[in-house]
């Protein structure tokens, strides 16, 4: 099995910063690719970047500019960068892996973005 337990979420004023970290353990033999996905009240869980084994990233039109998705192989670890952050980008984040065969996610940790 393969565990991902997030972190970094929390309240933050429009126009701050947060940073997001999501480590990877368990029986993880390849990593295809690691992601963050939102998910806000009342809508459908969105893809907000992806960044693959070979450090290609994929960002969500919403977000490009101010979100930045890296990756410490070492640590089987992703993080989310996000600045300049909207009352809009307020969701339960959640990280994903995909190791070529499954998908695995996490528990989801809350941005909440307000003044």
């Amino acid at each position: 099995q393969v565990q991902l337990v997030a972190s970094g979420g929390g309240l933050v004023q429009p126009g701050g910063s947060l940073r997001l970290s999501c480590a990877a353990s368990g029986s993880i033999f390849s990593i295809n690719a690691m992601g963050w996905y939102r998910q806000a009240p009342g809508k459908e869980r969105e893809l907000v970047a992806r960044i693959t084994s070979g450090s290609s990233t994929h960002y969500a039109d919403s977000v490009k500019g101010r979100f930045t998705i890296s990756r410490d192989t070492a640590k089987n670890t992703v993080y989310l960068q996000m600045t300049s952050l909207k009352p809009e980008d307020t969701a339960v984040y959640y990280c994903a892996l995909n190791d070529g065969a499954n998908d695995y996610w996490g528990q989801g940790t809350q941005v909440t973005v307000s003044s």
